[in-house]
């Protein structure tokens, strides 16, 4: 394997460490300033949603700038907000301090994700990007699912420390991305004049399609306490439920790694009707291994839709409009997120589990006409050019 793929990757996957350890990380840092451990869910919302707010314009703002200086910029924002937090911490600095440096951390997340996702496209070759994708999407879920117990071990020691940890572990794309000198920012040319490409309709498919799978993983990673209380279960075996996603999620992403196929429509379409069945099964309630089961379910085709999105739009948006595009696609993803943990913590997890599945079938139906309208279309072999780089 190329050197500088396997730098990417692993860079890809560290650069989730920090999100997916801070609802626990978090909630040890403002226990002891606030006296609530809730309190470090508003960190996570107000992290999110600086996400959201701020993917497009930062996005934009590095239109003119190379992709590999403007990524590595905004991994630096982000490691010094999230420094910043660890300092605050360890001085019990007033909680408001702690929101200001989590929404910094937070706004050129979505940004950094798309240019990161964009450097791809330049260092394999796009028959190859299945692949690549795969073993990227894999070395993510092991990270989703290794932080957590990495900010749970360490913050039993010390709050302070799980920030040190996810914060020294969160610089990994800054350091292990590699050069790229042929990546070019796609307006260099600051004096002609800036016409905007229009983006097919298509995009926002996949978009609400990305939305409906976060909220499917969600439902079952957000709610995993929940789903521990419901079968009389004891909190702390709360992992099992997000362990059984996250190891389907892990053979899934190797099962498209050694595939090396962009899958047809169609296929596609049977990916969201298992995800699908998979919740409603969680949804039952018909007992805890029927529903460690549909975590499974949901958590194998996990890296296979995610993957999919991603090539989807590396094809049909213009070239100017992939990083911002790509912040998008994890800003849907994070929208799906954010809806489902609100209805959990408003209305339970009946609740979220219904919401979420709703939004899944919808996709699914959407997907489904669409491939009917376009009449789907074979899977790509990895010797087909399929992108254009």
């Amino acid at each position: 394997m190329n050197t500088n793929v396997l730098r990417w990757q692993i860079g890809y996957g560290s650069f989730g460490v920090p999100q997916a350890a801070a609802p626990i990380a978090f909630a040890l840092i403002a226990l002891p300033i606030t006296g609530s451990a809730a309190s470090g869910a508003g960190l996570v919302f107000a992290m999110t949603a600086a996400q959201v707010l701020g993917s497009v314009p930062v996005s934009r703002l590095g239109a003119r700038f190379h992709p590999v200086a403007y990524l590595r910029a905004l991994i630096a924002v982000r490691t010094l907000a999230l420094a910043g937090m660890t300092v605050l911490a360890a001085t019990t600095a007033p909680f408001a301090w702690l929101m200001i440096a989590a929404l910094a951390a937070g706004a050129v997340n979505g940004a950094a994700y798309g240019f990161q996702r964009t450097l791809l496209n330049h260092l394999v070759e796009p028959g190859r990007l299945p692949r690549a994708l795969g073993v990227a999407a894999t070395l993510n879920e092991l990270s989703f699912a290794l932080s957590p117990v990495l900010a749970s071990v360490l913050g039993a020691v010390s709050p302070v420390w799980a920030m040190v940890a996810i914060t020294l572990l969160g610089i990994g794309p800054l350091v292990l991305t590699p050069a790229v000198p042929e990546a070019r920012a796609p307006r260099a040319d600051r004096t002609a004049p800036r016409v905007r490409s229009r983006l097919p309709r298509e995009v926002l498919l996949w978009l609400l399609c990305s939305a409906a799978t976060g909220a499917a993983v969600a439902a079952i990673e957000v709610g995993a306490v929940s789903f521990a209380l419901s079968f009389d279960l004891d909190p702390a075996w709360a992992f099992v439920f997000a362990l059984a996603l996250c190891v389907g999620s892990v053979l899934g992403g190797v099962w498209v790694s050694v595939r090396n196929r962009t899958p047809g429509l169609w296929k596609v379409v049977t990916f969201l009707v298992a995800t699908s069945s998979g919740l409603g099964l969680a949804l039952y309630d018909g007992g805890l291994v029927l529903t460690l089961a549909g975590a499974f379910l949901v958590g194998i085709f996990l890296p296979m839709l995610g993957t999919f999105y991603s090539l989807a739009l590396d094809r049909i948006v213009p070239r100017d409009r992939r990083a911002e595009l790509f912040a998008h696609l994890r800003t849907a993803n994070a929208l799906g997120v954010m809806g489902v943990s609100g209805l959990l913590a408003l209305d339970g997890l009946g609740t979220a589990l219904v919401s979420s599945l709703g939004l899944l079938v919808l996709a699914t139906l959407c997907a489904a006409v669409f491939a009917w309208v376009t009449g789907g279309g074979p899977e790509q072999r990895s010797d087909v050019r399929i992108l254009d780089v």
